[in-house]
C-alpha cells in the first residue's frame, strides 16, 4: 500500500479503520486467553469464577505495614517506619531529637 498516494482524509479512515481493528484483536484475544484460563482451571477441578473471586478476597486481607511512630503534638500524624520521612520526624531529627521518642 502506497501510504504517500493517499490523501489527508483517506489516511485518517485508514487509522480509524486500523485502531479498530486493534480495539478487536485486543478483545479476541482476552476471549481467548480467558477461554484458556477456564479450560486449564476446569482440568484442575475448579471453576474460573471462583478462583478469581478467591484472588480479590485475599487481597483484602492484606494489611498495611502499621504505623511505628507518631507525632506528640498532632497524634493523627503517624509513619510506618519506610518510605520518605514525614517533615515532622526530619524536623525533630534536626533538632537532635532521637527516633525513639516518636514510637507507638
Amino acid at each position: 500500500m502506497e501510504l504517500d498516494a493517499l490523501s489527508r482524509k483517506e489516511l485518517l479512515k485508514l487509522r480509524e479503520e486500523v485502531d479498530t481493528a486493534l480495539n478487536t484483536l485486543d478483545a479476541r484475544r482476552k476471549a481467548e486467553a480467558r477461554k484458556a484460563a477456564a479450560a486449564a482451571a476446569k482440568e484442575h477441578g475448579f471453576d474460573l469464577d471462583e478462583l478469581v473471586e478467591a484472588a480479590k478476597g485475599s487481597r483484602k486481607t492484606q494489611q498495611k505495614n502499621p504505623p511505628k511512630y507518631r507525632n506528640p503534638e498532632n497524634p493523627t500524624q503517624t509513619w510506618t517506619g519506610r518510605g520518605r520521612q514525614p517533615a515532622w520526624i526530619k524536623e525533630a531529627l534536626e533538632r537532635n531529637q532521637s527516633l525513639d521518642m516518636f514510637e507507638i
